[in-house]
């Protein structure tokens, strides 16, 4: 049977089991819907499920969190070859309700013994992991204290936060530590709005850094978040009805005028958060008739919120809003677009001035590294900046590229390292690596990838490269290139800039008079090479064209084109290659402007052209592409297209001379 025979017949066998189970756990069902459900179930007869489709749906029961389903599914798979997963998956939606929330009856002597028999396995840390959350829900830190130090990847920020609590529960003082990780409110959850409340209650955490979480949760969104965290203020909270309307009629709230009390002065600013999210110019002419009310901290914070929002609609006033922020306090998100306000206003002093007053680790980031040595040498302290651009020029990355090319350098290719066959095989034996395997051959991609990963977590650069070439061998190409980007020290960028199916992006690129390195760079950051990719949107194949693009790329260029055809190799890159060719000569031949419109569609960048007043560098338009996955994209695309053409012509070359200048429209 054909392997897309054999996938079609999955999927029905899966809508067919999944039916009888529904209708089969319906108490009150009607008569119809009875003989509905012994339809289904013998039609599920006549096509048995493999063990393997009971497991896939065993696993988004758990994902669910349907314990009685997870169970039933369970049961039927006796000996299945990965029985740390059944049982993970029996045992997970005993741990949280069906909204994620955890439970404080989770079964603990279970989650015991599952941990004695999977010691050291990545699904034994994950979980230790949702053990931590419940754990921590239930405030038992002497259990939790225990566990904590186990928990290898610590990448939870919820747990994060818990840990915090527990130290609190033994006298410490975390408020620094708790504001240094209160930076970002989609990972908060349970667990920092419980630590936000008890660190309020115990004194620890003012009122004002209350108020500049819940204007923190309100900026990005997440205004129920945010309503959570203001119970913290206990009997200063003001009522939901009163941050109801500063999240969704700011204008209210404003008309309202600022009395002398706290509450009237922070939801003024709530508000301003709000009406700026929608409109930039409105917030500022608003916010200049009552900022007089305010304090000079409350009016800085105010200009502020103002400043990121007019940043991130690329007006020019941002800059001049920022200004009158000073030095306030800021979210990360808001540190980050005063730089960006000032690289495009031109102001080298506020990128300077900016990035000083940034937290340390913020700071250490690559890009303010590579920003801040830019400022630096635009005041005349040339050393200094050569000392920054040193911090980074080694790392292969947009930013290290760039320093390297301030010190002198192009991007030129790192000594080669092999490994022998037998270093290779070394990995089949690797039980990680067989369940990774196993999950990537279901299509459970998330599983595969922690099960790989975990694997790659002690290896030495030699080991790394290895597994690569596993990886390669067996046409993980994604694999390939994701664990040899990990070494640090001995290299191969023939595997981290792999190149698969060159007999055809090489001629297909050619034909459209398109620079094959550009072609591979984005093919790498859109799909790895996974042939059948699939995003979020609906994007597909290699190059991630796509449904209403495919169809005009091949009215365009004449193509007998059908939907199913879209991961087809031949078929997608052909496809990928035109539309980016097109793009490029749209755009006057800009690789960064193609870039972005690949990503976002041809319109956007064109709208962000059109806000220059000025020619600007490449690097600098790129930076301040106000959507963070396009500026990512950009700049990942351009950094690979470096490397590949690198490797495909043997010479060093410029990032900076195919960022180019933007010139306005």
């Amino acid at each position: 049977m054909s392997e897309r025979l054999t996938r079609v017949y999955r999927a029905v066998a899966l809508a067919l089991t999944a039916a009888a189970l529904v209708a089969c756990s319906t108490t009150q069902a009607t008569g119809r819907a009875k003989a509905h459900s012994a339809a289904s179930r013998s039609a599920a007869s006549a096509n048995p499920l493999s063990p393997d489709d009971i497991f896939v749906q065993l696993r988004e029961a758990a994902r669910a969190n349907d314990a009685p389903r997870a169970t039933a599914l369970a049961a039927m798979l006796s000996g299945y070859d990965v029985p740390s997963y059944v049982q993970y998956f029996q045992i997970k939606p005993r741990m949280f309700d069906r909204s994620g929330k955890a439970l404080i009856d989770a079964p603990d002597d279970d989650i015991r013994a599952f941990l004695r028999t999977y010691d050291g396995q990545a699904i034994a840390d994950r979980l230790r992991n949702d053990w931590l959350l419940v754990l921590g829900k239930r405030h038992d830190w002497q259990t939790f204290d225990a566990e904590y130090p186990k928990f290898v990847l610590d990448d939870d920020t919820q747990v994060k936060c818990y840990a915090l609590m527990s130290r609190a529960a033994r006298g410490e003082n975390v408020a620094q530590a708790a504001t240094d990780l209160l930076t970002t409110p989609k990972h908060y959850g349970e667990g920092c709005v419980d630590m936000i409340n008890t660190l309020a209650a115990s004194g620890q955490l003012p009122r004002k850094e209350v108020w500049h979480q819940i204007r923190l949760a309100y900026e990005e969104n997440y205004t129920s978040l945010g309503k959570q965290i203001a119970d913290a203020l206990g009997a200063a909270r003001p009522d939901d009805s009163l941050l109801d309307m500063a999240a969704t009629r700011p204008a209210q709230i404003l008309a309202r005028g600022v009395d002398g009390s706290e509450a009237s002065h922070q939801l003024t600013l709530l508000a301003i958060v709000r009406m700026a999210r929608s409109d930039a110019m409105l917030a500022a002419s608003t916010f200049s008739s009552v900022a007089d009310s305010l304090s000079p901290g409350e009016r800085a914070v105010g200009w502020g919120s103002i400043g990121m929002r007019g940043a991130l609609s690329q007006n020019p006033m941002a800059i001049t809003w920022y200004r009158q922020a000073g030095s306030a306090k800021l979210s990360t998100t808001a540190q980050e677009w005063k730089i960006r306000a000032a690289l495009r206003a031109g102001d080298w002093n506020v990128v300077r001035t900016g990035i000083e007053a940034m937290p340390t680790a913020l700071r250490n980031d690559g890009v303010w590294t590579y920003w801040y040595g830019r400022a630096l040498r635009e005041a005349g302290k040339g050393d200094a900046a050569r000392a920054q651009f040193q911090k980074i020029a080694m790392q292969p990355n947009f930013y290290g590229q760039l320093a390297n090319e301030e010190l002198g350098n192009k991007t030129s290719l790192p000594p080669r390292t092999t490994v022998t066959q037998a270093e290779i095989d070394a990995n089949r034996t690797n039980a990680g690596f067989r369940r990774a395997a196993k999950f990537y051959d279901l299509g459970l991609r998330f599983e595969g990838n922690r099960e790989w990963n975990w694997e790659l977590r002690n290896m030495t650069d030699r080991q790394l490269l290895a597994a690569a070439q596993y990886a390669n061998q067996i046409e993980l190409f994604d694999r390939t290139v994701n664990t040899a980007d990990r070494t640090k020290v001995e290299h191969d960028f023939a595997l981290r800039y792999l190149m698969p199916f060159r007999d055809k992006v090489e001629p297909l690129a050619a034909a459209v008079d398109l620079d094959e390195a550009w072609a591979y760079g984005l093919i790498r950051q859109e799909s790895r090479f996974i042939i059948n990719a699939r995003s979020s949107v609906g994007a597909g194949g290699l190059m991630q064209i796509m449904p209403a693009t495919a169809k005009m790329v091949a009215r365009q260029i004449g193509m007998d084109y059908q939907p199913g055809m879209m991961h087809d190799i031949d078929t997608n890159i052909r496809l990928g290659t035109s539309y980016l060719a097109d793009i490029y000569n749209k755009f006057d031949g800009s690789a960064v402007l193609a870039s972005a419109g690949y990503n976002a569609g041809p319109g956007r960048p064109r709208t962000w052209r059109s806000t220059l007043d000025r020619p600007v560098e490449g690097a600098i338009f790129a930076e301040t592409i106000p959507f963070n996955e396009t500026r990512t994209y950009v700049e990942n695309v351009l950094s690979n297209t470096t490397y590949y053409s690198a490797l495909i012509t043997g010479r060093p070359q410029s990032l900076k001379e195919r960022l180019g200048v933007i010139l306005p429209e």
